[in-house]
């Protein structure tokens, strides 16, 4: 065997040294990523208050127009707010039902098959078909824009759910649209509202118009339709009879708004709605309520969730605050003013 010298001993144990060294001081980089991605981890666990890293929730809306899209995007502000931050910490699946229950059925089904970790629906038919998709599994329905969530069967009573199903409630203002309408048009006498047969919203927002008018001078003269085929054969009828139309937040109506206006505007009355949102797309005026703070107030009710609160003892919170929102070209083009109780505090739609 031939011998080392010591010169070539030397520079061997150097050169293994050195290799032991490195190995000991220098992680590798899948080390380096893993505890990045721990620390990260760790931040959005902080940040959202929770022991999670990342949550799924299934967003579901029973129609697509103005003040339930502005729910929705309130919804993810007050989620954000809370610290739960989509393309972070949370995954949002969003669908849209496009006005069919079946589809809303179909939608919440699919959300809880993929057991998310929350659903949420925007409008009264979203929320009963996940209301009725979650039962007998503990993933959490959030709803918003629901006008009578007892009615509806999604709680028990306001202020004890009793179910895994809270939210928030869009009660409209509708004695104060009812004063706004005597206020701008003194000699009417006959108000028409179009609504669905099948929302239950619909039906108690009906029953408090026809409860309240008389103190207002006003006879409901209501025009219940099935689907939106009904609604041009139904309105040629209603305009006939009455001093002018206030819309409601019916989603079936909504969605055909546009042939709502100009079936009215044909017949020379004018429509008032109830959100910001149907005043921008053509009705007179609105005492309506701030769908995006509704939205909000939402969010931040599920980020409670999330953070571990139980839906079944979180009281549904009620929304009313209205304020006057006009349009002011529709307004000139039936002779309506802003009356004089109204000028401080107005605003116009964009």
């Amino acid at each position: 065997m031939k011998k080392l010298s010591v010169l070539t001993k030397l520079s061997l144990c150097a050169t293994i040294t050195a290799a032991l060294l490195v190995g000991c001081s220098s992680p590798s980089k899948t080390e380096t990523t893993a505890a990045a991605s721990e620390t990260a981890k760790e931040a959005a666990q902080e940040s959202a208050g929770t022991d999670k890293a990342s949550y799924t929730i299934g967003i579901t809306q029973i129609a697509e127009h103005g003040s339930l899209d502005n729910c929705r995007e309130g919804f993810l502000e007050g989620l954000a707010e809370e610290g739960f931050v989509e393309g972070k910490n949370l995954t949002v699946d969003y669908q849209n039902a496009q006005g069919d229950t079946a589809n809303a059925s179909m939608i919440a089904q699919t959300f809880v098959s993929k057991k998310y970790d929350m659903v949420a629906a925007v409008a009264t038919p979203s929320a009963m078909a996940c209301f009725n998709a979650a039962q007998g599994t503990d993933i959490p329905t959030i709803f918003t824009a629901v006008s009578d969530p007892v009615a509806a069967e999604l709680v028990a009573s306001l202020e004890a759910p009793g179910s895994n199903c809270t939210g928030t409630c869009d009660a409209l203002p509708v004695e104060d649209q009812l004063k706004m309408i005597r206020a701008m048009m003194p000699d009417a006498k006959k108000i028409g509202i179009m609504y669905t047969t099948s929302e239950v919203n619909s039906l108690t927002n009906l029953e408090t118009y026809k409860k309240l008018a008389p103190e207002y001078g006003f006879e409901i003269v209501e025009s219940g339709v099935a689907a939106s085929s009904d609604i041009p054969i139904a309105l040629d009828s209603l305009v006939t009879k009455v001093d002018c139309i206030s819309n409601m937040t019916d989603n079936n109506v909504v969605n055909n708004l546009d042939t709502v206006i100009a079936k009215a505007t044909e017949a020379k009355i004018p429509v008032f709605g109830s959100e910001v949102e149907q005043v921008v797309n053509g009705c007179a005026a609105s005492m309506g309520l701030d769908y995006v703070e509704l939205g909000r107030q939402t969010g931040k009710m599920a980020a409670a969730v999330l953070k571990g609160e139980d839906a079944k003892t979180m009281p549904v919170q009620v929304i009313s605050t209205s304020s006057l929102c006009v349009n002011s070209d529709v307004m000139s083009q039936f002779n309506l003013s802003v009356p004089d109780e109204y000028k401080d505090s107005y605003t116009e739609a964009e």
